[in-house]
Protein backbone atom coordinates (compact mmCIF):
# COMPACT_ATOMS: atom_id res chain seq x y z
CA UNK A 1 0.00 0.00 0.00
CA UNK A 2 1.59 3.73 -1.13
CA UNK A 3 0.31 6.51 0.98
CA UNK A 4 0.86 9.94 0.03
CA UNK A 5 0.83 13.01 2.40
CA UNK A 6 0.58 16.79 0.59
CA UNK A 7 -0.13 20.26 2.15
CA UNK A 8 -1.32 21.41 -0.72
CA UNK A 9 -1.82 25.36 0.71
CA UNK A 10 -5.34 25.80 -1.02
CA UNK A 11 -6.91 22.56 -2.95
CA UNK A 12 -7.91 24.53 -5.58
CA UNK A 13 -4.75 26.72 -5.88
CA UNK A 14 -3.01 23.45 -6.00
CA UNK A 15 -5.18 22.41 -9.15
CA UNK A 16 -3.60 24.98 -10.88
CA UNK A 17 -0.31 24.08 -10.24
CA UNK A 18 0.10 20.56 -11.44
CA UNK A 19 -2.04 18.31 -8.85
CA UNK A 20 -3.31 15.68 -11.22
CA UNK A 21 0.06 15.55 -12.89
CA UNK A 22 1.64 14.62 -9.49
CA UNK A 23 -1.42 12.47 -8.88
CA UNK A 24 -0.71 10.56 -11.41
CA UNK A 25 2.88 10.36 -10.95
CA UNK A 26 2.79 8.99 -7.60
CA UNK A 27 -0.07 7.12 -7.92
CA UNK A 28 -1.06 6.39 -4.32
CA UNK A 29 -3.73 4.27 -2.78
CA UNK A 30 -4.28 6.72 -0.48
CA UNK A 31 -3.37 10.57 -0.22
CA UNK A 32 -3.91 12.19 2.56
CA UNK A 33 -4.33 16.07 1.99
CA UNK A 34 -3.21 19.70 4.20
CA UNK A 35 -4.33 22.96 4.32
CA UNK A 36 -7.37 22.49 1.72
CA UNK A 37 -8.96 26.16 2.52
CA UNK A 38 -12.24 24.85 1.46
CA UNK A 39 -15.64 23.93 2.49
CA UNK A 40 -16.70 20.26 2.07
CA UNK A 41 -18.80 21.15 -1.37
CA UNK A 42 -15.87 23.27 -2.51
CA UNK A 43 -13.43 20.13 -2.52
CA UNK A 44 -15.74 17.54 -4.17
CA UNK A 45 -16.14 20.71 -6.45
CA UNK A 46 -12.62 20.82 -7.08
CA UNK A 47 -11.93 17.28 -7.13
CA UNK A 48 -14.91 16.25 -9.56
CA UNK A 49 -12.64 15.66 -11.98
CA UNK A 50 -10.29 13.23 -10.27
CA UNK A 51 -11.12 9.80 -11.31
CA UNK A 52 -10.23 6.63 -9.17
CA UNK A 53 -11.02 8.45 -5.65
CA UNK A 54 -13.42 8.59 -3.21
CA UNK A 55 -13.12 12.11 -1.36
CA UNK A 56 -13.47 12.85 2.02
CA UNK A 57 -13.23 16.05 3.72
CA UNK A 58 -12.95 17.93 7.17
CA UNK A 59 -13.69 21.62 7.23
CA UNK A 60 -12.96 24.76 9.24
CA UNK A 61 -16.01 26.44 10.47
CA UNK A 62 -13.83 29.76 9.18
CA UNK A 63 -14.02 30.07 5.74
CA UNK A 64 -10.32 29.39 3.68
CA UNK A 65 -8.77 28.28 7.09
CA UNK A 66 -6.94 24.91 7.61
CA UNK A 67 -8.90 22.15 6.38
CA UNK A 68 -7.92 18.53 5.71
CA UNK A 69 -8.71 15.29 3.07
CA UNK A 70 -8.36 11.95 2.08
CA UNK A 71 -8.70 10.67 -1.15
CA UNK A 72 -8.70 7.39 -1.02
CA UNK A 73 -9.06 4.25 -4.05
CA UNK A 74 -9.50 1.00 -1.65
CA UNK A 75 -12.37 0.34 0.30
CA UNK A 76 -12.37 2.23 4.15
CA UNK A 77 -14.46 1.02 7.30
CA UNK A 78 -14.95 4.13 8.01
CA UNK A 79 -14.30 7.62 8.23
CA UNK A 80 -14.30 9.96 11.34
CA UNK A 81 -13.48 13.44 11.82
CA UNK A 82 -11.58 14.93 14.92
CA UNK A 83 -10.52 14.18 18.30
CA UNK A 84 -13.50 14.85 20.36
CA UNK A 85 -12.30 17.60 22.02
CA UNK A 86 -14.48 20.58 21.75
CA UNK A 87 -11.15 23.73 21.82
CA UNK A 88 -9.58 21.46 18.74
CA UNK A 89 -12.36 20.57 16.86
CA UNK A 90 -13.41 23.92 14.33
CA UNK A 91 -10.58 23.73 12.29
CA UNK A 92 -10.83 20.71 10.18
CA UNK A 93 -7.82 19.91 11.38
CA UNK A 94 -7.89 15.76 11.27
CA UNK A 95 -9.20 12.99 9.14
CA UNK A 96 -9.13 9.05 10.80
CA UNK A 97 -9.86 6.75 7.75
CA UNK A 98 -9.84 3.14 9.22
CA UNK A 99 -8.41 -0.23 7.27
CA UNK A 100 -8.86 -3.47 8.50
CA UNK A 101 -5.30 -3.40 9.24
CA UNK A 102 -4.39 -0.02 10.89
CA UNK A 103 -5.65 3.40 11.26
CA UNK A 104 -4.66 6.13 8.38
CA UNK A 105 -4.52 9.45 10.34
CA UNK A 106 -3.89 13.20 8.08
CA UNK A 107 -3.38 15.71 10.47
CA UNK A 108 -2.60 19.61 10.43
CA UNK A 109 -1.32 20.49 13.28
CA UNK A 110 -1.85 23.88 14.62
CA UNK A 111 1.36 26.70 13.98
CA UNK A 112 2.50 28.56 16.75
CA UNK A 113 2.32 31.45 14.35
CA UNK A 114 4.57 34.28 14.05
CA UNK A 115 4.96 35.83 17.17
CA UNK A 116 4.58 32.50 18.51
CA UNK A 117 1.02 33.46 19.89
CA UNK A 118 -0.58 30.07 20.08
CA UNK A 119 2.38 28.34 21.65
CA UNK A 120 0.24 27.36 25.02
CA UNK A 121 -2.45 26.06 22.55
CA UNK A 122 -0.30 24.38 20.89
CA UNK A 123 1.51 22.87 23.45
CA UNK A 124 -1.99 21.62 24.40
CA UNK A 125 -2.32 19.97 21.31
CA UNK A 126 0.74 18.35 20.65
CA UNK A 127 -0.39 16.69 24.55
CA UNK A 128 -3.92 15.94 23.36
CA UNK A 129 -3.41 14.50 19.79
CA UNK A 130 -0.65 11.87 21.08
CA UNK A 131 -3.34 10.94 23.55
CA UNK A 132 -6.02 10.34 20.72
CA UNK A 133 -3.43 8.74 18.99
CA UNK A 134 -2.78 6.34 21.81
CA UNK A 135 -6.62 5.60 22.27
CA UNK A 136 -6.89 4.73 18.50
CA UNK A 137 -3.69 2.40 18.98
CA UNK A 138 -5.27 0.37 21.46
CA UNK A 139 -8.05 -0.86 18.88
CA UNK A 140 -5.19 -1.85 15.97
CA UNK A 141 -2.16 -0.03 14.79
CA UNK A 142 -1.77 3.78 13.66
CA UNK A 143 -0.43 5.32 10.46
CA UNK A 144 -0.17 9.12 10.97
CA UNK A 145 0.82 11.89 8.55
CA UNK A 146 0.97 15.08 7.81
CA UNK A 147 2.28 18.78 8.28
CA UNK A 148 3.27 18.71 12.03
CA UNK A 149 4.43 22.00 12.08
CA UNK A 150 7.74 21.10 13.56
CA UNK A 151 11.46 20.48 12.62
CA UNK A 152 12.19 17.57 15.18
CA UNK A 153 16.03 17.51 15.30
CA UNK A 154 18.55 19.59 13.89
CA UNK A 155 19.33 17.76 11.09
CA UNK A 156 15.82 18.45 9.88
CA UNK A 157 16.11 22.59 9.51
CA UNK A 158 18.67 23.48 7.21
CA UNK A 159 19.61 27.03 9.67
CA UNK A 160 19.11 25.61 13.08
CA UNK A 161 20.88 28.11 15.49
CA UNK A 162 19.53 30.84 13.93
CA UNK A 163 15.86 29.57 14.36
CA UNK A 164 16.00 27.82 17.86
CA UNK A 165 13.44 28.97 20.21
CA UNK A 166 12.88 31.95 18.01
CA UNK A 167 10.91 30.47 15.38
CA UNK A 168 7.63 28.93 15.25
CA UNK A 169 8.60 25.47 14.35
CA UNK A 170 11.44 24.97 16.36
CA UNK A 171 10.79 26.16 19.81
CA UNK A 172 11.56 23.55 22.12
CA UNK A 173 8.44 23.26 23.27
CA UNK A 174 7.44 21.76 20.04
CA UNK A 175 10.21 19.88 20.13
CA UNK A 176 8.87 18.21 22.82
CA UNK A 177 6.27 17.48 21.46
CA UNK A 178 7.52 15.82 18.74
CA UNK A 179 9.24 13.96 20.90
CA UNK A 180 6.27 12.87 22.99
CA UNK A 181 5.09 11.41 20.03
CA UNK A 182 8.42 9.10 19.45
CA UNK A 183 8.93 8.39 23.44
CA UNK A 184 4.92 7.13 23.25
CA UNK A 185 5.99 4.43 20.66
CA UNK A 186 5.48 5.94 17.32
CA UNK A 187 8.16 5.63 14.81
CA UNK A 188 9.72 8.78 12.39
CA UNK A 189 9.66 6.47 9.22
CA UNK A 190 11.90 8.69 7.16
CA UNK A 191 14.52 8.55 10.18
CA UNK A 192 13.85 4.97 10.23
CA UNK A 193 15.11 4.41 6.59
CA UNK A 194 17.11 7.27 6.55
CA UNK A 195 18.45 7.76 9.95
CA UNK A 196 21.68 9.83 8.17
CA UNK A 197 20.25 11.78 5.18
CA UNK A 198 20.65 15.79 6.14
CA UNK A 199 19.58 18.32 3.77
CA UNK A 200 15.73 16.05 3.17
CA UNK A 201 13.90 18.90 3.62
CA UNK A 202 9.53 19.14 2.61
CA UNK A 203 8.35 22.37 3.23
CA UNK A 204 10.63 26.13 2.23
CA UNK A 205 9.84 29.89 2.37
CA UNK A 206 8.54 31.64 -0.41
CA UNK A 207 11.21 34.40 0.15
CA UNK A 208 14.30 34.63 -1.03
CA UNK A 209 14.62 31.63 -2.94
CA UNK A 210 15.07 29.27 -0.31
CA UNK A 211 13.00 26.20 -1.68
CA UNK A 212 15.99 26.79 -5.23
CA UNK A 213 18.39 27.48 -2.42
CA UNK A 214 17.38 24.12 -0.29
CA UNK A 215 16.71 26.35 2.45
CA UNK A 216 14.28 24.11 4.36
CA UNK A 217 12.90 22.34 7.09
CA UNK A 218 11.25 18.85 7.34
CA UNK A 219 8.03 19.68 9.34
CA UNK A 220 5.85 16.57 7.03
CA UNK A 221 6.02 13.52 8.65
CA UNK A 222 5.06 9.73 8.86
CA UNK A 223 4.59 8.21 12.22
CA UNK A 224 3.22 4.78 12.71
CA UNK A 225 3.42 2.41 15.88
CA UNK A 226 6.09 0.39 16.32
CA UNK A 227 4.45 -2.76 15.65
CA UNK A 228 4.04 -2.08 11.89
CA UNK A 229 7.68 -0.90 11.13
CA UNK A 230 8.80 -4.70 9.82
CA UNK A 231 6.44 -3.91 7.17
CA UNK A 232 7.73 -0.82 5.88
CA UNK A 233 9.38 -1.01 3.16
CA UNK A 234 10.49 2.41 1.81
CA UNK A 235 9.86 6.21 2.71
CA UNK A 236 10.49 8.79 0.85
CA UNK A 237 10.56 12.99 0.19
CA UNK A 238 9.52 13.88 -3.21
CA UNK A 239 10.88 17.49 -3.16
CA UNK A 240 10.36 17.42 -7.37
CA UNK A 241 6.94 18.16 -7.14
CA UNK A 242 5.96 21.71 -6.73
CA UNK A 243 2.72 22.99 -6.33
CA UNK A 244 2.83 24.24 -3.06
CA UNK A 245 5.51 25.53 -0.45
CA UNK A 246 5.57 21.96 0.72
CA UNK A 247 6.12 18.85 -1.11
CA UNK A 248 4.54 15.26 -1.07
CA UNK A 249 5.97 12.76 1.14
CA UNK A 250 5.42 9.06 1.15
CA UNK A 251 5.61 5.71 2.19
CA UNK A 252 5.10 2.08 1.10
CA UNK A 253 4.26 -0.75 3.46
CA UNK A 254 3.55 -4.30 2.86
CA UNK A 255 -0.13 -4.97 3.85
Amino acid sequence: MKIISWNVNGIRAVLQKGFEHTLNELTPDILCIQETKAQPDQVSDALSKIEGYTVYSNSAQRKGYSGTAILSRIPLIAITNDMGIAEHDTEGRIICAELEQCFVVTVYVPNSGAELTRLDYRKQWDIDFCAYLKSLEKRKPVIVCGDFNVAHKPIDIARPKENYDKSAGYTQIEIDGMDRFTSSGFVDTFRQMHPNQAEAYSWWSYRAGARARNIGWRIDYFLMSKSLTAKLSSADIYPQFTGSDHCPIGIEILI
